[in-house]
C-alpha cells in the first residue's frame, strides 16, 4: 500500500506555498511505511506519475474559495466538478484539477482527497502570511488524519504517532 502526501505551490508567493510549508511540518513526524512525501512544487502534468503509482494521493494546496484567509479544507475532486467549490481554486498556472482530470482521464486516478488552506497574500515572497502560518499545524493534523484513516480502512493501522 502506498500513500502520496503530494504538496503544491509556489515558495515565492507567500501564502501559495502553504502546502509546501504543511508537508514539511509532516517531513520532522515518524510516518507509517508506506507513505511518501512528494514536493511538487508547480510542475503541472509533470506530476501525472504520482498518480498512477499510490493507492491514496492527498493534495495539500493554497485553495481559493473565497473564505477568511487560513480556513481550512478537506474535499474529493469531484466537489469542483459538481459546482460546490469554483473550478479555479489554485493559482497554479496549470492546476491541480487539470492534472486529476488528465489521470481520470488516464485511468490512473487513485483515491485523492484535497486538504488545503485559504491563503491571504499571494504577492511576491517567501514570508506566509500571519492566519496561514498559524493554520500550518492545523493543515497537517488533516493530512495524518486522512492518512490515519485511509489505514485503518485497509486494515493496516499501526501505532498512533503524533508529532505536530
Amino acid at each position: 500500500m502506498k500513500i502520496t502526501v503530494l504538496a503544491v505551490g509556489n515558495l515565492i508567493r507567500s501564502d501559495e506555498g502553504a502546502g509546501i510549508h504543511a508537508l514539511r511540518l509532516l517531513a520532522a513526524c515518524q510516518l507509517p511505511p508506506g507513505v511518501e512525501l512528494v514536493e511538487g512544487g508547480t510542475d503541472g502534468l509533470g506530476l501525472l506519475p504520482v498518480f498512477q503509482e499510490a493507492d491514496l494521493v492527498i493534495v495539500v494546496d493554497a485553495v481559493l474559495a473565497g473564505d477568511e484567509p487560513g480556513s481550512l479544507y478537506r474535499f474529493p475532486p469531484e466537489a469542483v466538478r459538481s459546482g460546490r467549490l469554483p473550478d479555479r481554486l489554485s493559482p497554479h498556472q496549470i492546476g491541480i484539477f487539470d492534472v486529476l482530470s488528465t489521470a481520470r482521464l488516464l485511468g490512473s486516478l487513485p483515491e485523492t482527497v484535497i486538504i488545503g488552506v485559504q491563503p491571504g497574500n499571494l504577492d511576491w515572497g517567501i514570508e506566509l502570511s500571519p492566519p496561514v502560518a498559524g493554520a500550518l499545524p492545523g493543515l497537517a493534523e488533516l493530512v495524518m488524519a486522512e492518512i490515519k484513516a485511509f489505514m485503518v480502512g485497509a486494515g493496516t493501522a499501526g501505532q498512533e504517532e503524533s508529532c505536530l
